[in-house]
């Protein structure tokens, strides 16, 4: 079965009852059993929802995944998956990576004892010398927010399996229609659903896909004890966003690649980061790694400066000045004070992210528009 076709009908059947081929919003929190424990399916909406389910066998079918697991949130999936760790356990994640990822890890968990080491991951060498005898876990973004740096998958994999520890990536910004990590050696993916998989910016979502046992019993427990579920109505929007995923990431990559030659060409840009351009430093291993180059741009001007980049900011009219991506809509934000506003100025800048960057979430509109808006704005 090829993708396009898994985004329909992936680990989906009718409905039961009455045939409908949209699964149903099962709004309950209960369900009836014949006997005491005796569990036929359901007994509780915070372990299991046929809503759910069936979101959770379509994720799974696009990963290459045995399973799923669906929370209320991206950040609510993260923290299912490190609270698998003990105080002294040490994880090596990205440097360049999203600021309520960084926020979760300093600001949540360190507090507990879990060490955290935030490394330049395009590096092998400096990945392999940050291993510890207590290293558990890789947290790979890719590609990385809002560098969109690229990182290679099956080494990073490799290399955490040879210490024995846990490869994760956060597949977010890519979405299983352009990577899919599973198939490149990596233990379980993460997506915030809220963004690509859904694709309307009307839902908070997010999700666990892996055929690691251990991980997925893990997270089952997570869902049943800490009750970090989505709602059904959550579960059926993501669902259906997921039916036009593929239609909707194609024709956003198109309006991408157009945008970042446009910005690559102008005049008064100083830095396009983008790995469609031949010039980024990892556009081979995009190539090799992702079926397309991805739908977010980021790019700094060449007047430096915060002024400046607000006024731009501030000039757009298609290009909405807003958190998040994914959506069928172009977003632009400013990651130093939106996004990435928990992660030290200092610690920002180490990794690269400028407080002049400029975040593009290219949409759906007309390309030709999109371009129209930039060049009034500059």
């Amino acid at each position: 079965m090829r993708f396009n076709t898994k985004a329909i009908h992936a680990g989906q059947k009718l409905e039961e009852t009455t045939g409908a081929v949209m699964p149903p919003i099962f709004q309950t929190s209960t369900y009836a059993q014949e006997a005491p424990n005796v569990h036929q399916g359901y007994d509780y909406a915070r372990v299991g929802n046929p809503t759910r389910t069936a979101l959770e066998n379509m994720i799974a079918g696009l990963e290459g995944a045995d399973e799923c697991a669906c929370f209320a949130s991206g950040v609510a999936a993260m923290d299912g998956l490190l609270k698998m760790f003990r105080p002294g356990d040490h994880i090596i994640a990205s440097n360049d990576l999203y600021g309520g990822s960084y926020r979760l890890f300093t600001q949540v968990f360190e507090p507990f004892g879990i060490k955290f080491s935030f490394i330049d991951m395009t590096d092998l060498n400096l990945v392999k010398e940050a291993f510890t005898d207590h290293t558990k876990m890789l947290w790979i973004e890719t590609p990385t927010n809002p560098l969109l740096r690229v990182v290679d998958i099956k080494a990073l994999s490799d290399i955490a399996h040879d210490a024995g520890a846990l490869a994760i990536v956060d597949n977010t910004f890519a979405s299983p229609y352009l990577q899919r990590p599973l198939e490149l050696g990596a233990d379980a993916v993460l997506h915030s659903a809220t963004k690509y998989l859904a694709g309307h910016s009307d839902v908070i979502h997010g999700a666990v896909a892996s055929s690691n046992e251990k991980i997925m019993e893990n997270l089952r427990f997570q869902i049943k004890s800490g009750g970090a579920v989505p709602g059904p109505m959550d579960c059926y929007l993501v669902l259906r966003g997921i039916k036009t995923l593929a239609v909707r990431v194609e024709r956003a990559v198109s309006n991408a690649k157009k945008v970042a030659e446009y910005l690559d060409n102008h005049p008064k840009v100083g830095m396009v980061h983008y790995p469609g351009l031949s010039s980024h430093p990892q556009h081979e291993l995009a190539k090799k790694q992702m079926d397309d180059f991805g739908a977010m741009v980021s790019f700094s001007l060449k007047d430096d400066s915060m002024d400046a980049a607000n006024k731009f900011m501030s000039n757009t009219h298609y290009f909405t000045l807003a958190e998040s991506l994914g959506g069928v809509e172009s977003l632009i934000s400013h990651p130093a004070s939106m996004t990435h506003g928990s992660i030290p100025k200092e610690v920002r800048e180490k990794a690269g992210l400028k407080d002049s960057l400029i975040r593009l979430s290219v949409g759906i509109e007309d390309a030709d528009d999109l371009i129209a808006d930039l060049e009034q704005a500059f």
